[in-house]
């Protein structure tokens, strides 16, 4: 069965997710069975759930509410009951491909540990789970190279593996659950909002508040379908919440820390836009261009330097923070910001600084200046007296 039906919660950049732009989908066959003859009527979601594997009855349910479960060719929905000889499909908006995780041997940095879960602190770059044009090279394939020696994970068991998830192109911590009971624990901290994440983000502009709140349901933007948006109508979207804090005003942008109360798609992203502050150098929501400063031509190049050396949106998931499955202990991770971003905050504080001294350095020329020429003032007065003198 397609990737579709495996049951995890999306908590960034998920290549799933993107719609057709335009006109209906096509669809494609991912699954096809015939009833058996003396099969009792049974709710197709059960039949199915019994009959695919690596599908989840919920994510079943999702696909029949979406039209993609049919019964002789015809949609129906999760609670249809099957009879003998139904000729019962699963189609999807896309090809089907083999989904079998193969291990791969990717370096992982792995902050953490033990017999129940993994703490991994994730480069920028890196997908997090196979899918559409991403079938090899992930995160999940260095999961599974990492504990191939392991008998009981399988990585294509989705009652194991990732409990949460980032975009592609931002860094930062995750958790991965060795165990379905850790999966089902840590499952639950994360449903119910008891975790502790926080991001560090670099945003254009001068953020005015020393912290605050934003809060605005997130769903598909209806004017660019590759991304997500703050909706303006209360009954569309998914309701979320993002703290942030400032920690440092350099200039034209400002560095802030965002506390996840709910996890999006692409929330900070798409909060810290709506609010005038789009991550920097984020391509997806326009961060890659220069949204603020002058129109000097030095300045242009210094900024396009800054992209180059932070090729993606300035944002890290610092710390991470729950309470362990089995243990019940507290547990709390904190990351350093990575290269490129702690190059980038360093150009932006050498910038910011030498315009300041250069700011000081003219009004101290200009002082003398106004000196030199109050002395020369003086000097030719005292001239004129002495001749008058003799």
């Amino acid at each position: 069965m397609a990737e579709d039906l495996i049951d995890y919660e999306l908590d960034g950049d998920a290549p799933d997710d993107i719609e057709p732009i335009q006109g209906e989908p096509e669809l494609y066959e991912h699954f096809r069975t015939v009833v058996d003859k003396g099969q009792a009527p049974v709710r197709i979601d059960k039949y199915l759930f019994e009959r695919i594997v690596n599908a989840s009855r919920n994510r079943i349910q999702m696909a029949a509410d979406n039209g993609f479960v049919m019964a002789n060719g015809k949609p129906v929905k999760s609670s249809y009951k099957v009879k003998p000889l139904d000729v019962l499909t699963v189609m999807m908006d896309r090809p089907r491909y083999e989904n079998d995780i193969i291990p791969e041997d990717i370096p992982l940095n792995i902050v953490y540990e033990d017999d129940d879960l993994m703490v991994i602190n994730k480069p920028a770059g890196l997908v997090v789970h196979p899918g559409c044009g991403n079938y090899h090279g992930t995160l999940v394939n260095a999961i599974a190279w990492h504990l191939r020696d392991v008998p009981t994970y399988n990585p294509n068991d989705p009652q194991v593996g990732l409990v949460h998830r980032i975009d592609k192109d931002t860094s930062g911590l995750l958790v991965v659950a060795k165990t379905p009971d850790a999966k089902t624990s840590l499952g639950l901290q994360f449903y119910n909002k008891t975790t502790k994440r926080e991001y560090n983000a670099l945003v254009w502009g001068i953020v005015e508040q020393d912290e605050g709140t934003i809060t605005g349901n997130i769903g598909r933007n209806p004017r660019d379908r590759m991304q997500m948006a703050v909706m303006s109508d209360p009954e569309q979207g998914k309701h979320a919440v993002t703290h942030y804090q400032v920690l440092e005003r350099l200039g034209y942008v400002t560095l802030v820390k965002c506390v996840l109360e709910t996890g999006r798609t692409h929330q900070i992203r798409v909060h810290m836009k709506h609010i005038g502050h789009t991550l920097f150098n984020d391509e997806r929501y326009g961060g890659h261009e220069i949204l603020k400063g002058t129109h000097f031509s030095k300045y242009k190049q210094f900024v396009n330097n800054c992209f180059e050396i932070c090729p993606r949106q300035a944002l890290h998931a610092k710390t991470l923070g729950f309470v362990h499955p089995r243990t019940g202990e507290e547990m709390f991770f904190t990351s350093e910001l990575p290269e490129d971003m702690t190059c980038l905050l360093e150009r932006w504080r050498t910038y910011i600084t030498s315009r300041f001294c250069l700011f000081c350095c003219n009004r101290m020329s200009s002082l003398y200046i106004l000196y030199i020429k109050h002395l020369q003032l003086l000097f030719h007065s005292c001239i004129c007296k002495c001749l008058k003198i003799r």
